[in-house]
């Protein structure tokens, strides 16, 4: 019997040993590929803020913020003790985002109010409430968005894109920025995306009525981001309100919903989720400039600059137009009905 079970075990071994031989080659590729795409991961995934500041007595606002990195951004908020208003859309959504970031973070101290960036009315009663309901506001994240939508309008017949991403913030920042004055030093971020390279402010048709593209719609309003943010921070100079732009980098979130088919074919759907698997960030973690923009204590008076993986990045050349800057700016006012004293 010990004879046999020695014979089977010598047969088993020179088995392994025969098969292991054979597929040298696809095992060392199998484990090639797998760390290629753990690396891969890894420098998608950027940087990590990693301040450990507390906001115990700070009052936040995240626009956007019942998904994605702005339900992230919220949360990460939350965990450093700061009263946390969620500015969202949807009640229900917004309930349910601000229950789950009060459980995970054990905070009760967050609440939900409305806001549609694509109404001007909307906005207006939004800060109408928070004007009446807070007593200070430390930091206002501007990180709503939509990207790629079929040719809509806003209630006030603006392109949505430049409607939501733009001007409904423009207005909602405006309206708010005195309470945050009282409230210095405090903070302003606002979401863009690098994108925006590839935009430009078409004056004279900014609702795109003439001819319609979504990127070209979406990349307008994403420069009209960093524009507004710059403009706004030249205009806050000394108020102890800073103003920063930020690129979260290409994250996994519902932004994009309207991007291509109703219902791609399978193979194009199984490409996107392979390729979105290496490249695209997670909520989490495209969340962490727009946290770091604002709890590090070194960009305490840091204002007007352009981040990217909690750094500052140096912008492309139709982000540093100051007439460009300052032309939207007024247009801005107009669209809005927004009157402003002269700086």
């Amino acid at each position: 019997m010990a004879l046999l079970i020695k014979e089977n075990f010598h047969s088993v071994s020179h088995t392994i040993r025969s098969l292991l031989s054979k597929n040298n080659a696809i095992i060392l590729s199998c484990i090639g590929t797998g760390v290629g795409f753990g690396l891969l991961r890894w420098y998608f995934s950027g940087a990590k803020c990693r301040c450990k500041r507390q906001l115990t007595g700070k009052t936040v606002i995240v626009t956007g913020s019942n998904r994605g990195i702005g339900r992230e951004t919220a949360r990460d908020f939350a965990k450093r003790g700061a009263r946390v208003i969620l500015a969202v859309r949807d009640i229900t959504k917004g309930e349910r985002a601000a229950e789950d970031i009060r459980q995970s973070t054990g905070n009760n101290n967050v609440i939900v109010r409305i806001v549609d960036l694509s109404s001007l009315e909307s906005v207006r009663k939004f800060c109408r409430l928070i004007l009446e309901k807070e007593e200070r506001l430390d930091i206002l994240v501007n990180n709503a968005g939509v990207r790629f939508c079929p040719h809509w309008t806003s209630q006030e017949g603006y392109e949505l894109h430049f409607a939501v991403n733009h001007l409904g913030h423009f207005l909602l920042t405006n309206l708010l920025v005195n309470l945050m004055k009282k409230s210095a030093p405090s903070r302003i971020i606002c979401v863009t995306c690098m994108a925006y390279e590839e935009g430009s402010i078409n004056f004279d048709d900014l609702n795109s009525q003439r001819s319609y593209d979504p990127w070209t719609a979406y990349t307008q309003s994403k420069l009209a981001n960093i524009l507004f943010s710059q403009e706004l921070s030249n205009r806050l100079a000394g108020s102890g309100v800073t103003v920063n732009s930020v690129h979260p980098g290409i994250v996994q979130s519902e932004l994009g919903r309207y991007t291509g088919d109703n219902k791609p074919a399978l193979w194009r759907r199984l490409l996107i989720k392979i390729v979105g698997f290496i490249i695209m960030k997670t909520p989490q973690q495209g969340a962490q400039t727009s946290i770091y923009c604002a709890v590090s204590d070194q960009l305490e008076n840091v204002s007007g600059k352009y981040f990217s993986d909690c750094c500052i990045r140096d912008t492309s050349s139709v982000a540093k137009d100051k007439v460009t800057a300052t032309q939207l700016w007024d247009v801005s006012c107009k669209r809005v009905n927004l009157h402003l004293p002269p700086t």
